[in-house]
Formats: structure tokens, C-alpha cells, sequence
């Protein structure tokens, strides 16, 4: 390890910031501790011994540029991102190196597209938001089933959670959410975001195994109304999560994740199955792990360590799919990620045409 391996984590004290330290440890990066919490970033280190710890705050733009300074590029670890995102997105291209983050609030996801597409492109420097488990893996499922195909009538992500114990940032970036959009719910039709105030479906979704048919919230909508349509013509976009992990996320008593194995890892598993309908033809592909802050850490170190070596197919803000070779990306994934294809029927009544795959 040594020059040119410096990756900066911001929040590295978080949940999702300790697994991504973790990881770009066992990839042989050598990740620089970063967060305005100087007591936590102590803590950290001394379960890291050797890595070099550097405070800083998002309302100080001076302490950020200190902070990434020899760093080849930094990851947002921290929320709520609607505090975060901007002001690292501008650090990141001040110092002229990537920008990677986990983020998975609709609206912050949308700011960096908006506020920093340009100035990304012109600078010739990689921002990937959202690249994480809500947003990045179902966009790389999308883009995976469409096999290079720029377009699809409707795109559907059903989230399969065997529980759902979120951690105080979720509840956080959550709740800025919820404020910035004046408490109501978002979906993406037509071809944009739409809020409204309607009453959330529900139906069975036959996940494979090992969760098989459960009762799932519709329109309970994640950032993959973000990323996907930011690179793919698709006018309609719904995401459905598991009716059980949804109440956990919701039980006011609700506790933060626990550690069961070596690696910090909850006994939470997932299933994010992905239908895909285009021409009168549906795809669809799944993919099943261990722990949703987790995986958010591979998906994370993977993506910086192909913007470093170059495997890239954009240039300035872009989601996964337009970011990377997607079956590549997933294919690397495979230790901690596993895809199948659901051979079940696909729900009915998701729209016109689609009540059967064929």
C-alpha cells in the first residue's frame, strides 16, 4: 500500500462508513478517515491502527479541500446527503478526483444530477450518487436485463427484505426527505416524479428463494426512480418493498442493526428481483445477499476502483448502469452477491400487457 491508494471516506464512522473502510482495506486502498466528529474518528482509528484521521465539516469548505488532499478519490458515507452530497460533490472537484456516494434520498440524488452535470463533464471527473444498495444495484439489474437495449416500457423493482432494523442515519435522511417533498409520496410515471397524496397498493410478489411469495407495498419508491430513468427512456418506474420490512422501518421501537457474523454483518437477507417490460416482452433477473448496509460497501469500492483503473463508459454524473459494464460489475460482485432468474410467474396487474413474463 502506498502512494496513489489513498481513497477518503467521509463518515467513515458511520454504519455504512465502517463496512467501506473495511473494504477498501481488503483491496488494498488505504482508505483516510474523514467526518466532523474528531472523538468518533479517534475511536475508529484505534481499530484501525495506521490510518490517518482528518475532521472536517460540509459548512467548511476550506477543512474539505484539507481533507482531500492526496486522496485519489472520496466516498459520501454520511447523511441525511441532502447536507452532504453538495458540498462534497464540490470538493471532489476542486481537488480534480472522483466522487462516489451511498446515498439513497431521491431528492439529493436528483440535486447532484441537476447541480452538477455540467460542471463534472467539463472537468472530465466521475460522480456516481446513489451507488449503494438503493439505487446502484437494482440500476445494474435494469441495465443488465435490457442487454444494451437504450429503452423499456416499464421498469419494476420489488425490494424482498427479511427485516428491516434501520440505522439512526436512515431515519435521518428519511425524515429530510420526507420534509423536503412536504410529507407526501413520490412515484415515477409518465416519464417524471410525481407527488401525490394516494393511498399505497399492495399485492403478492413471488420473490425466489429463499423468501419466496410475500405481500409487498407498491410505489414504495427508492432512488432507482432516480438512476434508472437518468440513462434509460423509461416511462414508467415502480419499486414495491416487502410489507414486513416496511413496518419495521416504520415501528417506532424499531432497534439499529446487529452484528452476527466477522465482518459486522446483520442476519437481515435480501432479494431484489427486477421485471422488466419492453415490446411486449418481460425480463427478469434477481439478486440475493446478506445485509443491505453491507452490500452497499463492495458495490461502493468497486465502483472507485474501476473509475481509478479506468473501466468507465461516462464521464461526469451518471448512475451504475451508464457508469459501467453492468453484467461485469455484477459478475465481480458474485462473492458477496448471487443472481438467478425467477422462473415463477410474474405478478399480475403491474400494467398493460403484464401478466405473464414470456
Amino acid at each position: 500500500m502506498g502512494a496513489g491508494r489513498e481513497v477518503a471516506v467521509f463518515g467513515a464512522y458511520g454504519h455504512t462508513g465502517r463496512f467501506v473502510v473495511a473494504e477498501l482495506c481488503e483491496r488494498g486502498y488505504v482508505p483516510l478517515l474523514l467526518g466532523r466528529d474528531q472523538d468518533k474518528l479517534l475511536a475508529l482509528a484505534r481499530t484501525r491502527p495506521g490510518l490517518e484521521t482528518r475532521q472536517a465539516a460540509v459548512d467548511d469548505p476550506a477543512s474539505l479541500d484539507r481533507a482531500l488532499h492526496g486522496a485519489t478519490a472520496v466516498v459520501n458515507c454520511a447523511g441525511p446527503f441532502a447536507s452532504t452530497a453538495a458540498a462534497l460533490v464540490a470538493a471532489a472537484l476542486r481537488a480534480g478526483i472522483p466522487y462516489v456516494d451511498v446515498a439513497a434520498e431521491i431528492e439529493a440524488n436528483l440535486d447532484t444530477f441537476r447541480h452538477f452535470a455540467a460542471p463534472a463533464r467539463a472537468a472530465g471527473i466521475a460522480v456516481v450518487p446513489a451507488m449503494a444498495f438503493f439505487g446502484g444495484l437494482g440500476d445494474l439489474l435494469v441495465t443488465t436485463v435490457l442487454d444494451d437495449a437504450a429503452a423499456a416500457d416499464e421498469v419494476h423493482i420489488a425490494y424482498g427484505l427479511s427485516s428491516w432494523r434501520p440505522t439512526p442515519g436512515t431515519r435521518a435522511s428519511g425524515a429530510v426527505s420526507a420534509r423536503r417533498r412536504g410529507d407526501r409520496r413520490v412515484r415515477y410515471t409518465g416519464g417524471q416524479l410525481e407527488y401525490h397524496d394516494d393511498a399505497l397498493p399492495s399485492l403478492e410478489w413471488p420473490f425466489p428463494a429463499p423468501l419466496g411469495r410475500q405481500r409487498v407495498i407498491g410505489d414504495f419508491t427508492m432512488a432507482d426512480v432516480v438512476t434508472v430513468p437518468s440513462h434509460l427512456t423509461v416511462p414508467r418506474v415502480r419499486t414495491y418493498m416487502a410489507a414486513t420490512a416496511a413496518a419495521d422501518l416504520s415501528a417506532a421501537d424499531a432497534s439499529a442493526p446487529t452484528p452476527v457474523d466477522e465482518r459486522g454483518r446483520s442476519a437481515q437477507t435480501f432479494v431484489v428481483d427486477v421485471l422488466v417490460r419492453a415490446g411486449g416482452t418481460h425480463r427478469r433477473l434477481a439478486a440475493t445477499g446478506q445485509d443491505i448496509y453491507a452490500i452497499s460497501a463492495p458495490l461502493a469500492v468497486e465502483a472507485v476502483d474501476r473509475i481509478l483503473t479506468g473501466r468507465t463508459r461516462a464521464v461526469g454524473v451518471a448512475s451504475a448502469g451508464a457508469m459501467f459494464d453492468a453484467p461485469d460489475f455484477l459478475a465481480a460482485l458474485s462473492p458477496c452477491l448471487s443472481l438467478h432468474v425467477p422462473s415463477e410467474p410474474a405478478p399480475v396487474g403491474l400494467g398493460p400487457g403484464s401478466s405473464r413474463p414470456r
